[in-house]
């Protein structure tokens, strides 16, 4: 177990977007030896996600959108299916997620329950995500979603049973963690 940690010195690398740091600590080990490190730190801020089902139709909500870091990294295309998310900025976890629906999907939604939080990437990213869940109906459908147009977001809104979403996560067209937990969850969980 690693305890006394002293951070020495944290140097902002980059805060173009969000912020990189340098961070530079000790650290003692059990065995009383003193250890130097440096790693770097990603804070973008903490945020939340959501998956919106109907039990009637045994249907879920999702978005598809373009997502740089993944066509960086092999994604062809770069399309993402995910969970509808968004960054806290100065909201709580429940207005945020409440807000993000609306923009992103085009529900309306009161009542939503927090089910996890969960380190996304612990190694490198500051980030904690706060994961809802909310039922929908037809009646909920208030806007168009699509995402905020001064975040220049363009999102699809999709409604997939949920026997094809789980589908797709073992034939590989859902590989978002964040959407896979939720998914995972309401299964796990005799909700759909």
């Amino acid at each position: 177990m690693i305890d006394n940690i002293n951070i020495i010195k944290t140097e902002v690398l980059s805060d173009n977007w969000y912020t990189l740091r340098k961070v530079t600590y000790t650290y003692s080990k059990a065995d009383g030896t003193v250890h130097t490190q440096s790693r770097e730190a990603y804070d973008r801020g903490n945020g939340a996600a959501i998956l919106l089902y109907n039990k009637e139709l045994k249907t879920v909500i999702l978005t598809r959108q373009f997502r740089l870091p993944t066509y960086i990294n092999g994604n062809k295309t770069g399309m993402m299916i995910e969970v509808c998310a968004g960054l806290l900025d100065e909201e709580n976890p429940e207005e945020c997620i409440v807000r993000e629906t609306e923009e992103e999907t085009g529900y309306t939604v009161s009542a939503v329950r927090k089910v996890f939080e969960a380190y996304m990437s612990p190694g490198s990213v500051t980030e904690i995500l706060y994961f809802f869940i909310a039922e929908y109906d037809s009646a909920m459908k208030t806007g168009k979603g699509g995402g905020a147009e001064h975040e220049e977001e363009n999102i699809d809104v999709l409604e997939i049973g949920i026997d094809e979403a789980m589908q797709m996560i073992h034939d590989g067209r859902i590989k978002d963690a964040k959407t896979i937990m939720l998914l995972q969850y309401i299964k796990l969980n005799h909700i759909l």
